[in-house]
């Protein structure tokens, strides 16, 4: 069974982008009930500074976190937007992971942020970190205000349909890579 794992980008309570995060995960397995979809939230794990030390050579979650990620087929990734950029935690998780434990997986991005201001943020800074994994990234993707919230809870249709849309997306990415070697294209240069 394929599995589609969410990761929440950030170590602050889960609230909206949790939420948001969940909704897309619920699509995906609505879409295709063979995939299971779990999500990590970075706010749970004590995830070391990454050094260059071994996973195993860390006391913490680490290890554990990072074997989450590289058992995963496909992945959904949620991310606030702070300072014009996606956060640390979520760089951090990535300088841990290997180029070929995330080389030719799909792979949906959402943000959130405060204004319109920092919707590029996605596209100008998470995706190039990707593209260098050589992940698959399907070219569109959610990004989320407080304005589409109401009472706590994602209220804007548009929001709604476009999360849908991204986890039904990565799943259907993720089929057609698996279906031929040669779907996936040449390895990432970081691979050489």
């Amino acid at each position: 069974m394929p599995t589609l794992l969410g990761i929440h980008g950030s170590v602050t309570s889960p609230g909206r982008l949790h939420q948001a995060l969940e909704r897309a995960l619920e699509a995906a397995s609505a879409h295709d009930p063979s995939v299971t979809t779990t999500l990590l939230h970075l706010g749970d794990h004590r995830i070391s500074f990454a050094d260059g030390r071994p996973a195993d050579a860390y006391g913490d979650d680490t290890q554990n976190v990072l074997e989450q990620v590289t058992a995963a087929d496909m992945y959904l990734i949620a991310t606030p937007i702070f300072r014009a950029s996606f956060t640390g935690a979520l760089k951090n998780l990535l300088d841990h992971i290997a180029v070929e434990d995330m080389m030719g997986k799909a792979c949906g991005l959402i943000g959130m942020g405060a204004t319109d201001h920092h919707y590029l943020t996605v596209d100008t800074q998470l995706r190039p970190v990707l593209a260098w994994f050589g992940a698959h990234l399907v070219p569109g993707q959610v990004y989320l205000q407080s304005q589409h919230f109401q009472d706590g809870k994602l209220a804007e249709p548009k929001a709604i349909a476009g999360l849908e849309a991204l986890g039904r997306s990565v799943v259907s990415l993720h089929k057609s890579l698996s279906g031929s070697g040669e779907s996936a294209g040449p390895p990432p240069l970081a691979a050489g």
